[in-house]
């Protein structure tokens, strides 16, 4: 599902060059969960943003779904080209939620699959809102939901289009530990369910040990931690 090969990514600010991914190599098969934890500023976000067409590296190969995205032999996707290859494929779920404030719950699932072409479109937000327990909530804006109602609108939105592959980047941190748990439980059972590939970002060791493996990200590049090491982020 997912195969990097020395990939390097590098910014450029007013001190100088600031290398965030160093030479990783990556794979990830079909239907399998992976938890990639690392401390803050280890570049976990920035490689999931990798993945999902969302940052382009400064080299290396970048292949998703069997879609190359970067490589060395090969030219880069262009936007519009990355917006189709996300379109349907992936499932991104964040921190933040990122719902837009005017739409309503159904509106925040639905319309992404509308612009994608599907007619259907409000009754499968209607159904994936209602497996994520929001059947009574269809109606509410953002504001008018807990922090973890407006996580389960991101899941459903997430999930809706069938993706492939589920990518989750902290999708805990802005919620209560109670509300975190209901949350990881929710994304775990659709996983399953589907068959989908997960690729997990956390700061908890617990909730990464859940996935079939774990990977550490220190400095921009993999390493092998020992069980029970600091992977605080």
């Amino acid at each position: 599902m997912i195969e990097l090969r020395d990939l390097h990514l590098t910014l450029n600010s007013s001190a100088g060059p600031v290398k965030i991914l160093r030479g990783i190599d990556f794979t990830l098969t079909d239907g399998e969960a992976v938890g990639l934890v690392g401390p803050s500023g280890s570049g976990k976000s920035t490689l999931l943003g990798v993945i999902a067409g969302l940052e382009r590296p400064s080299g290396g190969l970048v292949r998703v779904g069997g879609v190359t995205l970067c490589g060395p032999d090969e030219q880069a996707l262009g936007e519009d080209a990355l917006a189709r290859f996300r379109r349907g494929r992936l499932g991104i779920v964040f921190q933040s939620f990122h719902l837009i404030a005017t739409m309503t719950a159904l509106e925040n699932v639905a319309v992404p699959l509308e612009l994608a072409g599907r007619r259907d479109a409000f009754a499968v937000a209607r159904r994936e809102l209602e497996a994520v327990g929001l059947g009574d909530r269809l109606g509410h804006y953002p504001a008018q939901l807990s922090g973890g109602e407006q996580q389960r609108v991101a899941i459903a939105r997430a999930v809706a289009p069938n993706p492939a592959l589920l990518l989750a980047d902290e999708p805990t941190g802005n919620l209560d530990q109670r509300t975190g748990e209901a949350i990881i439980r929710l994304i775990f059972d659709l996983h399953r369910a589907r068959g989908a590939t997960l690729l997990l970002i956390t700061h908890d060791p617990s909730l990464a040990a859940a996935c079939d493996r774990v990977v550490h990200l220190r400095d921009g590049r993999l390493v092998t931690a020992p069980a029970g090491s600091d992977v605080e982020g």
